[in-house]
């Protein structure tokens, strides 16, 4: 029996069940969020996939969707890796949302110079923490034509590493993603970077 002014006993086994609940909430809440960022990427792929059709029926700046303030400029294929996506023109953070992006500036894909490609980690550019010396990846322009380069080397650089922007020596891609691949938060410091030569 209690007193005037004790505080009841606290039920234990519903506390524990209360507790385990909100574990249990949180952790469908973030997954929902994880999976929600897979699909709206998935699904965008598949809305540009048409905007790269009516691109190469001669459609300039082909938008996948009416407010997009991004377009397909070319297609990227590694088929050592079952790799088949789109390069959207700027590597903007809205951009990238939805596919790999083309830094304006540097050589479009498929074009003489480097072509510098950037993307998010744990979405389309997921498939550079697998990628090996000597993998070949394609790439298609918008005229049609699909040019091919060899991966000559990976590293781990600064995000302040501006020189791989750099347009002298031979044809190359440039891929930058964040790294390192299993952080738990985006972003950082650290930029893993895939350099392809033309073949």
């Amino acid at each position: 029996m209690h007193g005037a002014g004790a505080l009841p006993r606290l039920d234990r086994p519903r506390l524990a069940s209360a507790a385990a609940l909100l574990l249990l909430l949180a952790g469908v809440w973030q997954l929902g969020g994880g999976l929600y960022i897979h699909a709206k990427a998935m699904l965008a792929q598949i809305l540009v996939r048409s905007a790269w059709e009516r691109t190469l029926a001669g459609e300039r700046q082909a938008k996948p969707w009416p407010w997009a303030d991004t377009w397909p400029v070319a297609r990227l294929s590694v088929p050592e890796q079952d790799v088949d996506l789109f390069i959207l023109a700027g590597a903007n953070g809205r951009t990238i949302a939805f596919g790999p992006g083309y830094v304006f500036g540097t050589a479009l894909p498929g074009e003489d110079g480097n072509s510098v490609i950037g993307g998010h980690r744990d979405t389309h550019l997921r498939f550079l923490r697998d990628t090996k010396v000597g993998t070949e990846i394609r790439v298609q322009r918008a005229d049609g034509a699909w040019r091919r380069y060899r991966v000559e080397a990976a590293a781990v650089l600064d995000q302040e590493d501006l020189w791989i922007t750099r347009q002298d020596g031979p044809t190359r891609m440039t891929l930058v993603t964040c790294y390192p691949f299993d952080a738990l938060r985006p972003g950082g410091p650290q930029r893993y970077v895939v350099f392809a030569e033309g073949i």
